[in-house]
């Protein structure tokens, strides 16, 4: 433990044991001593044990029995390398093999952890088996002026399920509904100084007559700072391309690397824009399943040419893909020459340890990285980015520019300020504070029920699937809206529950929407221990 280096302690400790364990030095099964021993050993405090033993659960290398101690987790052989040198996209992709060798990990600083916490098993699919925790009772709290939670039905005329869950937030809003479906941010206390700071220095920029289908140089060195700060990759301009969202980024990726017939998989349950984007550009739809910790690489068929996943935070399951198991993807896309489309949609709201790096610096030949502001900012900006290496980035700009497809000069360039000045990591610190008091809202009436609640903005209640239509029309009875699990499934749903989003409730509408929906599940489904 080098004290005078620039690397927190935690963090050379959890090196120092990924290594040892990636190595083999420790093997899957092997007790590590307690942190109160190994910090004595190691002449640290026991927090810096702490911190390293919590980031590495979260990584997915430790397993914690209880009353027994910390050990190295059980998991499949992993591939020797993160890649080869050489590796490149599938066949006929037509890029030049990848001169870059293996790319060092910029070492992300370890967060506190909440008192509580269930490291991984807290976002897995099998319910908990801590048993039904206990809720204090609140008073009762006035509601917003305008919002239609009341303790009976609804009097105009009550929605039907199947009805109110399609309402667009808008109109939602406008019949006074409290709308816990997921999907969108708290986009009501930004920086208004920053925000029309911004505007103005992008109304002060000359037109462009031929923007860059890559995005305006500054924006792109400045996305690729905040990547390399925020998401532990390295990356240059050359990897970014600006995009209006994550949906208009994998449909550039889509219209690059797909021709009709081409087979792409996508989670199942999962993202349904995704396979609606993916198959408009010709591709066949392979559904792949996933568990509580995400895509299930063993059951990935071999002929995909790309497929499309969520692995720090899987929609909407909420399992982060485990660092052994990212390791099995890459090398199964290395040997498939598939190319694996990482969408990276709400990394920056973590509640218990510090993000996982991005599967992009693991294996940046093989993997496409995409990103947006939407959940971080607003859907309104529609700024987003796509992280590639320059070869295919280039293919993707052309294409682009065939397809008169652009990201918005203002928009950019407001961005640009935003970034420069430090207002958006502002706004990310102040966000991931209210997001948390959100969550904790959450569990405090609904804990007993959830699964997926260490990130984002949304968590998921698995349910009897008998359960599921009745609580869903109760609660659209009540004003309250909620999703239906299986609307995320691609077929036949293989899990059954309700998808809640806490980003974009009022936070009184929130807690009472909360109480309300507590309230119905004990009445149809009991305390939750049996979910």
């Amino acid at each position: 433990m080098d004290r005078g280096a620039g690397v927190p302690l935690a963090v050379q400790l959890s090196d120092q044991l990924r290594a040892a364990m990636a190595e083999g030095v420790l093997t899957p099964g092997a007790r590590l001593p307690s942190s109160r021993a190994l910090a004595t050993e190691l002449g640290v405090s026991r927090t810096v044990v702490t911190e390293a033993y919590q980031q590495l659960y979260a990584e997915g290398w430790l397993d914690g029995r209880h009353g027994s101690g910390t050990f190295v987790a059980e998991h499949d052989s992993l591939p020797v390398a993160h890649h080869r040198p050489g590796s490149r996209f599938a066949e006929g992709a037509g890029l030049p093999p990848s001169t870059d060798g293996p790319r060092p990990q910029t070492p992300l600083p370890v967060a506190h952890r909440r008192p509580g916490s269930r490291f991984a098993g807290e976002t897995g699919l099998p319910p908990s088996t801590d048993g039904p925790r206990p809720q204090t009772p609140l008073p009762a709290t006035h509601h917003r002026p305008g919002s239609r939670l009341t303790e009976g039905p609804l009097t105009d005329p009550p929605p039907g399920s199947a009805e109110a869950v399609r309402w667009s937030r808008h109109e939602a809003r406008r019949r006074g509904l409290v709308d816990l479906r997921p999907g969108a941010p708290w986009v009501r206390d930004h920086d208004r100084a920053a925000w029309r700071r911004a505007w103005r220095h992008a109304a002060e920029q000359p037109p462009d007559d031929d923007p860059d289908p890559h995005g305006l140089p500054r924006l792109r060195e400045l996305l690729a700072e905040h990547l390399r700060r925020a998401r532990g990759i390295r990356v240059g301009p050359e990897n970014v391309l600006v995009t209006r969202s994550t949906g208009n980024g994998l449909d550039l990726v889509g219209a690059t690397l797909l021709g009709p017939g081409a087979r792409a998989g996508v989670e199942d349950p999962g993202y349904q824009r995704a396979a609606a984007v993916l198959g408009a550009r010709g591709a066949r739809i392979v559904p792949c399943p996933v568990d509580h910790d995400g895509i299930v690489v063993a059951d990935l068929p071999r002929d995909l040419s790309v497929v499309y996943t969520t692995p720090a935070h899987q929609y909407p399951l909420g399992g982060r893909l485990p660092i052994p198991r990212r390791e099995l993807l890459l090398a199964w896309a290395r040997e498939t020459g598939a190319v694996v489309i990482e969408d990276d949609y709400d990394s920056e709201f973590r509640y218990d340890v510090a993000p996982l790096p991005a599967l992009y610096g693991l294996d940046p030949g093989r993997v496409v990285l995409l990103g947006t502001l939407s959940k971080t900012l607003s859907p309104d900006l529609g700024v987003g980015w796509l992280v590639a290496e320059p070869a295919l980035l280039r293919r993707v700009a052309e294409v682009r520019r065939s397809l008169s497809d652009r990201t918005s000069g203002p928009a950019q360039a407001a961005t640009a300020l935003l970034l420069e000045r430090g207002d958006l990591d502002r706004h990310l610190r102040r966000m991931r504070r209210e997001y948390a008091r959100r969550r904790g809202v959450v569990k405090e009436f609904l804990g007993p029920y959830l699964t997926g609640d260490t990130a984002g903005l949304h968590v998921t209640l698995p349910l009897p699937a008998e359960a599921v239509a009745p609580v869903v029309a109760e609660a659209a009875a009540h004003g309250l809206l909620v999703d239906d699990l299986a609307r995320t499934a691609h077929g036949t749903p293989s899990v059954h529950g309700l998808v809640l989003g806490y980003g974009t409730a009022h936070p009184t509408d929130l807690r009472r929407g909360c109480r309300t929906l507590a309230e119905i599940l004990a009445r149809r489904v009991g305390d939750g221990s049996r979910t």
